[in-house]
């Protein structure tokens, strides 16, 4: 009768176990990067530049780190095809096809359109801590990342809506973006764009 027991008990734990593995495997396969911030940024600006070309909105989220309440922005609950772009710079930051409904009130997406798009901080504020998100053109704060999101990648790049411009496949893109793209992109960036515009 124990070995019975100990039989049936070993069958209804080992899937957890299990569960739990291949969670922690997937996830050390994909370890948030931190504090790889040098502060070197292809557009630098003062404050008071940023002040000017920026609502006030933008300017507090991406040029003092604050954030919008939950299931307000935006973007949150945007379903369509199409490319979200920094607010700051008009650099690619994400493709919508990397967009998911997290549940947290705030867009979400597993991983960046390209590698070097987001650079990471370590972030102490407000009695936490945790991984800050900047746009690597201009050290602009995007959110934070976690690592309770989806696979392939197991991270939550969790975004405020008024730091990003989103551009779906048929619209034309605001002049930040053309100039970004023109002007400053990396062939990776470029070709980023031109392959999820091109599969759309």
């Amino acid at each position: 009768m124990s070995g019975l027991l100990i039989l049936l008990a070993s069958l209804i734990v080992m899937p957890y176990i299990t569960y739990d593995q291949d969670r922690t495997d997937m996830r050390s396969k994909h370890k948030m990067a931190q504090e790889n911030d040098t502060g070197e940024y292809k557009i630098q600006k003062s404050e008071q530049e940023w002040k000017e070309i920026l609502e006030p909105r933008q300017f507090d989220i991406l040029r003092h780190g604050g954030t919008e309440r939950a299931f307000t922005g935006l973007y949150y609950n945007n379903n369509k095809p199409g490319i979200y772009y920094s607010a700051a710079t008009g650099q690619p930051l994400f493709a919508s096809d990397a967009k998911y409904d997290s549940g947290c009130g705030w867009p979400s997406f597993f991983e960046p359109i390209t590698e070097g798009a987001i650079l990471y901080r370590t972030d102490r504020s407000a009695g936490m801590i945790r991984t800050e998100i900047i746009d690597s053109s201009s050290g602009s704060h995007l959110g934070h990342v976690f690592d309770d999101g989806p696979p392939p990648t197991g991270l939550r790049y969790c975004m405020n809506s008024a730091a990003m411009i989103f551009v779906g496949l048929e619209e034309d893109p605001p002049a930040l973006v053309k100039d970004y793209m023109s002007n400053i992109a990396s062939e990776e960036e470029k070709e980023a764009v031109r392959e999820f515009i091109g599969s759309g």
